[in-house]
């Protein structure tokens, strides 16, 4: 299409036309209708406002903050919300607001290192499987059965108590539990598509199994691993919250979610801030990312 049609048709006509006249219309096309079918969606907008909104507040986290999360001012200890402190202050006198916006950096940092690292790992493991099949199938599903076994906090638990306390290692723990759902949702995906005409075609033009996978096996895979991967982000943040609360993940002073709420559980009753906030947090940033998850599978799901 022309410049100058484009400019008298609008981007819109130009974005939804059935008759893009090149490949990347064809995919900005694809791209316009998802993103317009999801504004429809309420609930889906609401998950991708709460989404926005934690990349938002860690970025501009020393802007939002009022003060720095880490200043203990023992004068100040146990102080209720108030104009000063909206969220109160815990048992060090540090501002419960500023330590919950500067959680979600660490959030969101655990988040990012678990995905890139499970999701290309469970995408190849089951592409591969489901591909390959035989053997190799058998043996890369048993041992994806073997970690389905066992409860994820349990495994990621056992993983820490081997590795040791810290943020680090709390990532490991969660990325080696993390990964099997995603071989699964991917092997069933390639059953389908590897009975495809045109993964036949492409047999037929000599091109090897790898390169089938790579090429044309594992781009029609990530609608659903993008889906999935959205649906198990709140997962992550609670599995990184209980190996806070339990002392196994980021390690003091840092301000994580899971191990405020365990540095206040002890005054639940009587200054009931000091663990109710993080959690709240908890809470909204995971339902956010559960709407937006929904939304996404009803957009991406050709079903």
């Amino acid at each position: 299409m022309s410049d100058t049609s484009l400019k008298s048709g609008g981007w819109h006509d130009w974005l939804i036309t059935n008759e893009p006249g090149s490949r990347r219309q064809a995919r900005l096309g694809q791209l316009y209708r998802q993103w317009l079918a999801l504004r429809r969606n309420p609930a889906a907008m609401a998950g991708l406002f709460i989404v926005l909104g934690l990349l938002l507040v860690a970025a501009f986290a020393p802007l939002v903050a009022p003060y720095d999360p880490l200043v203990q001012s023992l004068g100040e200890r146990l102080r209720p919300p108030s104009s000063a402190n909206w969220f109160g202050t815990d048992a060090l006198g540090r501002d419960i607001f500023s330590r919950v916006v500067y959680g979600t950096r660490v959030t969101l940092v655990i988040v990012l290192l678990v995905v890139i690292t499970v999701g290309p790992i469970g995408l190849l493991i089951g592409c591969a499987a489901g591909y390959l099949g035989g053997w190799v199938d058998t043996v890369l599903m048993r041992i994806t059965d073997v970690f389905l076994a066992f409860p994820r906090l349990v495994l990621a638990l056992a993983f820490v108590a081997a590795l040791g306390p810290g943020l680090e290692n709390a990532v490991i723990a969660i990325a080696f539990t993390a990964w099997p759902p995603y071989a699964r949702v991917a092997r069933a995906e390639t059953l389908v598509i590897r009975k495809a005409d045109y993964i036949s075609a492409v047999r037929l033009q000599g091109a090897s199994q790898w390169r089938i996978v790579w090429r044309h096996v594992v781009p029609m895979c990530m609608p659903s691993l993008i889906v999935r991967t959205t649906f198990d982000m709140a997962g992550i943040i609670l599995t990184a919250a209980g190996l806070g609360f339990l002392g196994l993940g980021a390690q003091p002073p840092i301000p994580e979610w899971g191990a405020m709420i365990s540095a206040g559980r002890e005054q639940i009753f009587d200054q009931w801030w000091v663990a109710t906030f993080p959690g709240l947090a908890i809470c909204v940033v995971a339902l956010g990312f559960n709407l937006l998850g929904d939304g996404l599978r009803d957009v991406m799901d050709a079903r």
